[in-house]
């Protein structure tokens, strides 16, 4: 299959899903390209089940991924790269981990080959979620995933930082700090030594300096700091690190959860008040998986009551809502943040 537009205008411009009914049935065949079923709207009133389901979670994420994939042809932050960083927790390699693998790599041998990255964006985001997927599958860097990472420093600015997607789209396509701390991330994951090349060291001396010079416009932004020096570290001081956790665990609610609105300082475009009291699964499942990033223990108190929070708010189709920061329209930022509830409990030491 020729890939047609990869990391489409929908990064932006998002159509309207097709109306296929969601078919709550999770038989033990694997999803794939062609037999996928598009797991529907994600909607706020979506019941939530009566018991947790690791399986279940797994299936939401794959049917999310080859939905988009099969009907859009193209990558996006929120869904299939989402999948990439967090397939491999499922730890089972079922034909969707290796179909949405494939579809991002003809990103780089097709798409790039015949016409060029549509955005500085998408390199950033193919190397580092590909980065991630090697690091946590294989163990060993891919030539197509160096040669993803190589081309990302050939776009890093002189401050150190990369022209972002500006589509009002918090917290992934808003602002320019969340590329860099992508790439830093992409840097630190990467197997091999890959961190250790010269062009790799080259590029960090300079991300370490934009960070130094923009410590991050917002809480969520600043964690993704603290994520790319649990693997790189001198990203952060020991004292702004403890910070960071600190004031994330300040924000847990009395539920038990986290809620994404709370990570940051954003404003709707459809002129709304944010939701500053719901727990969701974005704000629940990154904030846990960096606690753990940052060292804090699987038995700390708040990790257990937030992992809590996870087994007891999972919906009936196996995601996890989270309302979007932009407009109350398709939500899709509950497709990586499906994808953090999965890393997060891995990450704890549950499924």
């Amino acid at each position: 299959m020729k890939l047609i537009d990869a990391f489409s205008l929908a990064a932006c411009f998002c159509l309207i899903f097709s109306s296929t009914t969601w078919v709550n049935s999770f038989a033990a065949d694997a999803v794939t390209l062609e037999n996928v079923i598009d797991p529907g709207e994600n909607r706020r009133d979506e019941p939530i089940s009566d018991t947790y389901s690791w399986d279940k979670a797994v299936t939401f994420l794959d049917s999310a991924a080859l939905s988009w994939q099969k009907q859009r042809k193209c990558f996006t932050c929120h869904t299939n790269y989402a999948h990439l960083y967090a397939r491999p927790a499922t730890a089972t390699k079922e034909s969707a981990a290796v179909e949405v693998r494939k579809f991002a790599e003809e990103l780089i041998t097709q798409r790039w080959e015949e016409k060029g990255p549509r955005w500085d964006a998408e390199v950033v985001a193919t190397g580092a979620a590909l980065a991630f997927n090697d690091a946590a599958t294989t163990g060993h860097l891919h030539p197509l995933t160096r040669k993803a990472l190589d081309r990302m420093f050939t776009l890093q600015r002189e401050d150190g930082g990369f022209t972002w997607i500006k589509c009002d789209w918090p917290p992934m396509e808003s602002d320019d700090h969340y590329g860099a701390t992508l790439a830093a991330i992409a840097i630190g994951v990467a197997p091999d030594g890959y961190a250790k090349t010269d062009v790799a060291e080259r590029g960090m001396a300079r991300l370490r300096d934009y960070f130094k010079k923009n410590p991050g416009p917002t809480l969520h932004h600043r964690a993704m700091i603290l994520w790319g020096d649990s693997y790189v570290g001198e990203l952060l001081s020991a004292e702004e690190k403890q910070q960071i956790l600190s004031q994330m665990k300040a924000l847990q609610k009395p539920d038990g959860g986290w809620g994404l609105a709370t990570l940051g300082d954003w404003k709707r475009a459809d002129g709304e008040p944010q939701d500053m009291e719901s727990s969701d699964g974005y704000g629940t499942g990154f904030v846990l998986y960096i606690l753990r990033r940052g060292g804090v223990p699987a038995t700390d108190p708040a990790i257990q009551k937030g992992v809590a929070w996870l087994k007891t708010h999972q919906r009936e189709s196996g995601r996890w809502f989270t309302r979007s920061l932009h407009k109350d329209n398709m939500h899709y930022i509950t497709h990586a943040g499906t994808a953090f509830a999965v890393m997060a409990l891995r990450e704890c030491e549950q499924k």
